[in-house]
C-alpha cells in the first residue's frame, strides 16, 4: 500500500486545491490531507473559514481518504502518525523541499518529498488562488 500525503491551508477551496490533491492522489493507494490549524498559519493572511470547516471540506473531495488536522504546536506529529511513502506538495507552496526532507531523516522519517504540477488557467476568469477569490469579493461585493 502506498501512502501519499498532501497538505495545506486549503481556505475557501477552488481549482488549483482539486488539482493539488487530485495530483497526489494519483501517486496513492491512500491520500492523506493534513489541514493547517489557522494559528500555524504565519506565512500569509490567516484562512477565513475555521479549522473544522476547512478538514470538513477538503473530507469531502472523493479523491481524498483521509482528512487530518494539524498538530497545534508540532508540524510533524501528524506525518509520523500516517507514515507515508510520499508527500506531496503544492507546486507553489512556499515549503523547500530539501529542507523538509532533512527534518524528515532526522525524525526518522523515510518518504519522498515531491512537488504536484501546476493547473493552468482554462479560461481568462478563472481564479486559482484563495486571495485572488478574496480580492474579487472584495472588489465585487464591498
Amino acid at each position: 500500500m502506498r501512502r501519499v500525503i498532501a497538505q495545506g491551508t486549503f481556505d475557501i477551496l477552488h481549482p488549483g486545491h482539486v488539482h493539488y490533491l487530485s495530483d497526489a492522489a494519483s501517486l496513492r493507494d491512500e491520500l492523506h490531507v493534513i489541514i493547517a490549524r489557522g494559528e500555524n498559519v504565519t506565512h500569509k493572511p490567516k484562512p477565513i473559514l475555521d479549522d473544522r470547516q476547512r478538514r470538513d471540506m477538503v473530507a469531502a473531495l472523493d479523491v481524498v481518504d483521509e482528512a487530518h488536522l494539524g498538530h497545534p504546536e508540532d508540524i510533524f506529529v501528524p506525518i509520523e502518525n500516517i507514515d507515508p511513502d510520499v508527500i506531496v506538495l503544492g507546486y507553489d507552496q512556499h515549503h523547500d523541499e530539501e529542507g523538509i526532507k532533512a527534518a524528515l531523516d532526522a525524525r526518522g522519517i523515510d518518504c519522498e518529498v515531491t512537488r504536484a504540477t501546476p493547473r493552468e488557467q482554462r479560461h481568462d476568469d478563472e481564479l486559482l488562488s484563495t486571495g485572488r477569490i478574496i480580492d474579487r469579493i472584495v472588489e465585487r461585493r464591498c
